[in-house]
């Protein structure tokens, strides 16, 4: 199944089921200088769950397009595995102060087996275990609903509970079908746990999905595997958050009015209806990979990460040229220059006669392919006029990288390897205006680890220093 056909379905099913469809939000936020990008299905609509009436009624659902790129480097180093991206699409279904637990969990659960013919005997749950510091209790509601879900369709119900993720990683899931986790795992709100929450904010426990793909687990990430694992068996593709709690006086009251915010990931239900475990192997990156193939020469299979991180970033960096960004060093504009530079050195490094300007330039146009089609009331604003103009402003910061990567690889080549390290990389990025993304790929090449901390202690004391 296409992710064309996913996205169509999921929406029609929830407009059967009298929701209103809303296009999506830009990639950049409007008016809200607190974030660069929009992260989450939720962020454009959290004036709605804190009260304010949305004018296309009480049950919203769209998909969003988004963008992580928090931290210095963090979301940017995930990329290089099979299933984590700078941007997806989010898909998302609202109840603001309509239906509740027991209309959302089927909604979800029918849409993956009937609407998409997944395999239920492949799914696992996770829920919420309770807080009993805060005085927060299980989760029983959503427990209960699934289990009288997964039993009519034949599926033993078995339960599990995890105090802490160390009893997870060391017990597993023991074939239990509905796992319980704490609220690391199992809660949300826009400050974490229920002890970090300030005062008036607002969350609730959460319940998500996970598709197993039986792969054999990997101890590397626990002596046991369960749902919540990093091992690769288990892929999430949805979490129905309840907001369903607010904190007074440093305890939790139930909200009189509550929500569903419910995210999937589109590229996940897409690999899972294609039977990988990749997100790469699928449509919504295969036309990027094909042309990437013909560029550099070789097959994906030869050498996955490298085809998965520029594949990724400049995915990212056209969707941004479609929002107007520029590279620049503030901003959004900052975050595009580290994609298109990072996508430069993995390509220098992967041979350093290829030409990765010209490289570079030529992946929107397979980028527009993926989304050519889409109906535009989806509004991912993706232009074919943008195409020329996007991929010159990708050229030309290519091309004014090359003179900063000549500079700083001769002082990398008389490295002592020894003695680099955090304040080695900032000297680096000071004098020769070399960017830690790019020290940071090619010292690990040489078997250095660079600690983004000790980068950023460097960092900030050098500003200090300059107030």
């Amino acid at each position: 199944m296409k992710s064309i056909d996913v996205r169509d379905k999921y929406i029609q099913f929830f407009e059967r089921n009298g929701h209103t469809h809303i296009p999506s939000a830009g990639v950049v936020p409007e008016n809200d200088p607190t974030t660069l990008f929009i992260s989450s299905g939720m962020q454009p609509l959290l004036k709605y769950f804190l009260g304010e009436v949305h004018p296309s009624g009480t049950r919203i659902v769209n998909s969003q397009v988004c963008l992580r790129a928090h931290g210095f480097m963090d979301d940017l180093l995930e990329v290089g595995d099979n299933r984590h991206t700078s941007l997806f699409e989010m898909l998302g279904n609202w109840s603001f102060g309509d239906y509740f637990k027991k209309e959302q969990i089927p909604f979800f659960y029918n849409f993956l087996t009937k609407e998409l013919g997944i395999d239920p005997h492949k799914l696992y749950i996770s829920c919420f275990i309770g807080d009993s510091e805060n005085s927060i209790p299980k989760d029983n509601e959503a427990v209960e609903i699934w289990k009288n879900l997964l039993t009519e369709d034949g599926i033993d119900c078995e339960v599990v509970e995890f105090e802490n993720m160390e009893q997870a990683d060391k017990e597993g899931n023991k074939g239990a079908r509905i796992c319980l986790y704490p609220s690391k795992k199992n809660w949300w709100s826009r400050n974490g746990v229920p002890s970090d929450m300030p005062e008036g904010d607002i969350g609730g426990p959460d319940t998500e999905v996970f598709f197993d793909f039986g792969f054999e687990h990997n101890t590397q990430y626990g002596e046991k595997c369960h749902p919540n694992c990093d091992c690769g068996k288990y892929l999430e593709i949805g979490n129905s958050v309840f907001t369903q709690y607010i904190k007074k006086n440093g305890k939790f009251e139930e909200l009189p009015s509550k929500n569903v915010d419910f995210g999937g990931g589109l590229e996940r239900m897409v690999a899972v209806l294609n039977n990988t475990d990749d997100v790469f192997e699928t449509d919504l990156h295969q036309p990027i990979i094909k042309r990437l193939e013909a560029l550099l020469g070789i097959s994906y299979s030869d050498n996955k990460s490298l085809f998965r991180v520029i594949s990724d970033h400049m995915k990212s960096s056209t969707f941004l040229g479609f929002y107007g960004v520029i590279p620049s060093n503030k901003q959004q504009g900052y975050v595009l220059r580290k994609f298109i530079r990072r996508s430069a050195i993995k390509i220098y490094l992967f041979n350093k006669e290829l030409d990765f300007s010209n490289v570079l330039k030529q992946i929107p146009t397979a980028v527009y392919e993926i989304y050519k089609d889409v109906n535009p009331k989806y509004g991912f604003n993706v232009k074919e006029e943008m195409l020329t103009q996007i991929s010159e402003i990708i050229f030309n910061e290519a091309e004014s990288f090359k003179k900063i990567l000549s500079n700083g690889l001769k002082q990398v080549e008389k490295a002592d390897l020894s003695k680099v390290d955090g304040k080695f990389v900032f000297d680096l990025y000071q004098n020769q205006g070399f960017p830690f993304e790019v020290s940071y790929e090619i010292f690990k090449l040489r078997g250095v680890e660079i600690s983004q901390k000790d980068f950023l202690a460097e960092f900030e004391k050098h500003r200090n220093i300059s107030k």
